[in-house]
């Protein structure tokens, strides 16, 4: 926390807790495993954002039923502080929907004092300093986590009542613009996406050459290609190897959406042993990658190293002579990515339940094959066309990782007193007069690990399933 203003007290998370209530109240456990989902709400905290939350749904029982056993409920207006994931100790302010609201066991109610501001200790137990400092004490074996005790020997700083109220106000003012202003960057970015899957599907179903003559596919999902191609099944071009790993040794890659196979290490801090990858599959060079439960959002990558991969994913390697990225680039497609959601088999709908693309399915799909040397100038062509759209795409990236980096900044030396903002408070606009807040109570920058999923959890899926 580093030195605080003089009048400012420090105290322990559980000294802030109203008198007459347990540090974190369990509140009204639901007496039945089952509960009428009309009316409830299930709240957990975000992993980005300060005060984000998200709603979780309940596991369907029967009509009109749902599963909630091991919940609490609480009100409106208490904080809730989670005691695992990434970053742990994060909290959300408990938002009022009309509702009855319940959290799971693994997320703290804390009903604090009436000289406490709960917005006040959202904004100090979301600095970046304080989520850092309580990281590096809550290294977990698989996932961080907080006990209770821990967590309420915590120390926050604790400003007189009226000076809270200015941070709050402060911080809320300048936050909601700062949203405001990354929402415009991510609606420009998915624009330029769009503009940039129209070059790349244009380019892997018909060509570079604008005159060139085109002819029925036969194909749906395709249409028109040019007539010097060919349509071949995906079975004729590409066959499902699985080689497992005796020792478990070898480099372990995860898949990511827009980064392709990266090694897991690069992406998180929880070790893994060789013991834990003996069975994992083998891949190497030249091989393609598939998620196939996250086929139909393009979940695939181009082998450019060899290691391994989760279990639950498909291997293939061209028995064809072709251009593995060319063929990286259709699959990527959205047009590409709906007939993989109508081959996946499996329970739920879409990537949102256990469907599987699995290899006799993906072998019968058929494919547009252009001549091998023209695979080639197709991505080199690709590669052409959308570098000055990847280029604004990473600079508007980065002045959005700007912008929340000031952020943080912003949070952490007013929470800390580093900064005085009760004059600035005082000259706001009236609320009235300010941006509303954006829609989305979750995330301010869309996470790519809610697209993902990473290798360990696949593995942990299909064994559950």
């Amino acid at each position: 926390m580093g030195a605080v203003p003089q009048h400012w007290v420090s105290s322990k998370v559980k000294n802030l807790a109203r008198p007459g209530y347990k540090t974190f109240v369990d509140g009204d456990w639901i007496e039945s495993p089952y509960i009428t989902g009309e009316g409830i709400r299930l709240i957990q905290t975000g992993n980005i954002g300060v005060g984000a939350y998200r709603e979780k749904g309940f596991r369907y029982i029967n009509e009109g039923t749902f599963h909630a056993f091991g919940c609490t409920e609480f009100q409106p207006g208490d904080v809730l502080i989670c005691r695992l994931g990434e970053p742990v100790g994060r909290a959300c302010l408990a938002p009022d929907l009309g509702v009855r609201m319940i959290t799971s066991v693994d997320v703290c109610i804390l009903k604090l004092r009436e000289d406490v501001l709960p917005a006040y200790v959202v904004y100090a137990m979301s600095s970046p300093r304080y989520l850092d400092w309580v990281s590096s004490l809550v290294r977990g074996s698989t996932r961080d986590r907080v006990s209770r005790n821990m967590l309420g020997g915590f120390v926050v700083p604790v400003p007189p009542v009226l000076e809270q109220a200015a941070v709050v106000r402060f911080l809320g003012h300048a936050d909601r613009r700062i949203r405001h202003y990354i929402r415009a960057k991510q609606k420009l970015i998915k624009l330029l996406e769009e503009q940039k899957q129209v070059i790349i599907h244009h380019a892997v179903t018909r060509g570079l050459d604008p005159n060139v003559r085109l002819k029925a596919s036969g194909v749906p999902w395709v249409g028109d290609i040019p007539e010097h191609w060919e349509v071949r099944s995906a079975k004729h071009l590409f066959r499902e190897v699985d080689h497992r790993s005796a020792t478990g040794t070898e480099v372990l890659l995860s898949l990511r959406m827009y980064h392709g196979l990266v090694p897991h290490n690069e992406l998180s801090r929880i070790p893994i042993t060789a013991q834990a990858l003996v069975g994992f599959k083998k891949v190497k060079c030249g091989q393609i990658v598939m998620n196939r439960m996250r086929a139909a959002i393009g979940m695939f990558g181009l082998v450019h190293q060899s290691g391994l991969v989760s279990p639950d994913y498909a291997v293939f390697e061209p028995i064809a002579d072709l251009d593995a990225m060319y063929f990286l680039r259709l699959f990527k497609t959205p047009a590409a990515g709906t007939i993989f959601r109508i081959e996946s088999k499996g329970l739920g709908t879409g990537s949102s339940g256990f469907m599987r693309l699995y290899a006799d399915r993906f072998g019968m799909i058929k494919l547009p094959v252009p001549p091998r040397e023209e695979q080639t100038r197709i991505v080199l062509g690709i590669a052409r066309n959308i570098q000055e759209i990847e280029c604004s795409e990473e600079r508007i990236n980065r002045e959005i990782s700007l912008l929340l980096e000031f952020r943080s900044r912003l949070i952490a030396d007013v929470v800390t007193g580093q900064l005085d903002v009760r004059e600035a408070a005082a000259k706001l606009p009236p609320e009235r007069e300010e941006l509303e807040p954006i829609d989305d109570a979750a995330t301010l920058v869309e996470s790519e690990e809610a697209l993902n999923e990473s290798d360990l959890d696949a593995k942990a899926v299909e064994e559950h399933v």
